[in-house]
């Protein structure tokens, strides 16, 4: 996989996006400091650069979704995630309930998403990460027959969160690679590249 390059993503994104992604499997505590940049990017304002006739305007607010929920705003990405009516704001939507702890809320979101494009190159680097820490037991379920099982992921990060594995490195590392891939997705195709 390559690596994740803030730059990427325009010079509006880059400043929130050049920092540690690798959040809370809770709710997490929101960064204070990032409110004021949070509150004025825009659709507008993060897009400009890319210099397109048509950015497609709900891939763009997936984008915003997964701003605020980097810096744990929980209650701003998911106002954005819920008006969101496509598989990619359900993905947003299902991360958020996951990161609150509503898991069945979470899996209720990941049965609208359906199969995402995202879940091939998800699987692919879980599989990667699980390797790296010695293959926990509790995350094979998680690409049964190399396929991402988004539903698998919600069960494990329960299990972690009361107790019952010890697999939270293993689902540290895999939310931040799921926050990365579905961002670059939502960027990528907000300026249709």
């Amino acid at each position: 996989m390559t690596s994740f390059d803030p730059r990427a993503y325009g010079p509006e994104f880059a400043p929130l996006l050049d920092v540690d992604r690798r959040r809370a499997l809770d709710g997490g505590v929101p960064v204070r400091s990032a409110r004021a940049a949070l509150e004025r990017i825009s659709i507008r304002t993060a897009f400009d650069h890319a210099d397109r006739v048509a950015v497609d305007r709900d891939m763009a607010a997936c984008c915003l979704a997964g701003a605020w929920l980097l810096y744990d705003y929980l209650d701003n990405s998911h106002t954005i995630s819920q008006s969101i009516k496509t598989h990619t704001g359900s993905f947003w939507h299902g991360i958020m309930h996951r990161r609150e702890g509503d898991f069945s809320n979470a899996a209720y979101w990941f049965h609208h998403v359906g199969r995402h494009p995202v879940f091939d190159a998800l699987a692919e680097r879980a599989a990667e990460l699980a390797a790296a820490r010695g293959n926990p037991a509790d995350a094979q379920p998680l690409w049964a027959g190399s396929e991402w099982d988004p539903f698998a992921f919600v069960d494990l990060t329960q299990a972690v969160q009361r107790g019952r594995s010890d697999a939270r490195e293993l689902c540290l590392d895999i939310q931040q690679a799921e926050w990365e891939l579905l961002f670059d997705h939502c960027y990528q195709a907000a300026v249709n590249e």
